[in-house]
């Protein structure tokens, strides 16, 4: 088993509760993290790229706004499994822009 890792990417998405919040949109950070089988050959067909996996994030970010971070979340780690042949995928999504004193907010999603 391998495990293949993408932190900190930077997504631009009008997601969030208020209207506010939605219309002007903001920076999210996505870390996403997905096993793959035994890579045993030094090529890129044994594996699921990274680059694909950040431009499907992006995709499912741009496709629609959502209210939630769990239901977006959701919905990159449900894309990731249903277009690559990945074993296991957990995808977080964090939001720093808050009118509350955190470093961030943050949901975390996992499918089989």
């Amino acid at each position: 088993m391998t495990e293949v890792e993408l932190h900190g990417l930077e997504v631009f998405g009008h997601h969030g509760v208020s209207d506010e919040e939605r219309d002007r949109g903001q920076t999210l950070l996505w870390d996403a993290v997905w096993r793959v089988g035994a890579v045993s050959r030094d090529d890129l067909s044994d594996t699921v790229d990274y680059v694909a996996v950040a431009a499907c994030i992006r995709e499912v970010s741009d496709r629609r706004r959502f209210q939630l971070l769990e239901s977006l979340a959701a919905a990159a780690a449900d894309a990731i499994v249903g277009r690559f042949d990945v074993e296991w995928v957990r995808v977080r999504v964090r939001k720093s822009r808050l009118d509350l004193p955190v470093e961030y907010a943050a949901a975390t999603v996992e499918r089989p």
